[in-house]
């Protein structure tokens, strides 16, 4: 009798452990089929910053209203938007919570296995692009070697390595040393040279992300800057200045061929490229036709177009943020944001090439 209830509850014991496990699986097998990536390592400027800025002594900040009027709780995040940016919706669409502000994290709490966020708002490729007053690109890439060391530290090297060559590496930058360079270049003068030194640099860098560990990059190319607010409001009939969407264009052309090259060379690398100047000026030459009523004036700023000052306390905003293209004088709107993220996951070449994000990301 006693061996009998022994027995009994030893069977009950396995059966209780095994619908544990098969419990643990499942949740297991579900996170996975959500979450196609384990972890986003985001590099770049305002466009995919969450926060970093908030930690420097510069101008260069959005932790103050009335941006983060549409972010959950309304509150300013440092996030250079009316609520998410293409990272938010990026980790969204994967099924991972945004990537922290690196600068946020205690080196003795991180848990940089989760993904981090360096991107930090006045950044471009060229270390003299507000420099003093942002984590320049190559300060981005020099913290996230010392994750990448960190993660060795706890998950071992060859742990590590796998991780990352599973995460996905989103990149933004550029925008910035374009701006700057249509604000002092003069009408005539090519944008070749130019383009040529940025892409110049930029090899070295995204070589560099590669040697650290990065397999998955995704290059969200610059957009159609000549168009945002601010370049616009230059112009005395308020046309884009084609000296930066010139430029945009270059510099996305050769981005690619940078990465193709990449690809050939490497090949356990892959790539995803979003032209986000082709797939912007969809909408601000065809507002209507993607639900926008306003694409040349900023939803929040003073002056004409609201672009002679940007989003401060005591800047106008509009009512309508949806109906907006941009939110401030050079950032889109949180709307604009989701649209061009979901062109990005989803889509197909011309736009993101030679695969999207979903595919990427399933590799």
């Amino acid at each position: 009798m006693g061996a009998a209830t022994v027995a009994a509850s030893s069977s009950r014991s396995s059966m209780a452990v095994l619908a544990i496990l098969l419990v643990a699986a499942s949740f297991l097998a579900a996170a996975t089929a959500a979450s196609p990536v384990p972890a986003i390592y985001v590099l770049g400027d305002s466009l995919a910053d969450v926060g970093n800025n908030n930690h420097l002594p510069t101008l260069l900040r959005a932790d103050f209203p009335h941006n983060g009027i549409d972010y959950p709780g309304k509150k300013a995040t440092g996030r250079f938007s009316n609520g998410k940016n293409s990272v938010d919706f990026l980790a969204d669409n994967l099924g991972l919570a945004s990537p922290p502000p690196y600068l946020a994290l205690s080196s003795s709490s991180a848990n940089y296995v989760n993904g981090v966020n360096f991107a930090s708002g006045g950044a471009g490729v060229s270390n003299d692009t507000n420099k003093g007053q942002c984590i320049v690109f190559d300060k981005q890439i020099d913290y996230f070697s010392s994750v990448s060391a960190s993660l060795s530290q706890s998950l071992g090297q060859t742990q590590a390595a796998a991780h990352l060559s599973k995460s996905l590496f989103a990149i933004t930058i550029g925008s910035n040393d374009i701006i700057h360079y249509a604000k002092s270049s003069s009408a005539g003068d090519s944008p070749q040279p130019f383009v040529d030194a940025l892409i110049q640099t930029l090899t070295a860098q995204l070589q560099r992300l590669y040697d650290l560990g990065a397999r998955k990059l995704l290059f969200l190319g610059t957009g159609p800057v000549g168009c945002c607010p601010s370049l616009r409001e230059l112009s005395a009939t308020k046309d884009c200045s084609a000296i930066a969407n010139d430029a945009s264009v270059r510099y996305n052309a050769a981005a690619a061929s940078l990465l193709a090259g990449m690809a050939t060379r490497h090949p356990d690398m892959s790539y995803a490229l979003f032209d986000s100047s082709a797939a912007l000026l969809q909408f601000i030459n065809q507002p209507a036709k993607y639900g926008f009523a306003e694409a040349k004036a900023a939803c929040c700023g003073l002056g004409d177009m609201n672009a002679k000052i940007g989003c401060t306390p005591l800047s106008f905003y509009c009512s309508n943020r949806t109906s907006h293209i941009f939110w401030d004088f050079y950032h889109p709107t949180e709307t604009t944001a989701r649209m061009l993220t979901s062109t990005a996951f989803d889509g197909s070449a011309p736009l993101i090439f030679p695969i999207n994000i979903r595919q990427l990301s399933a590799l």
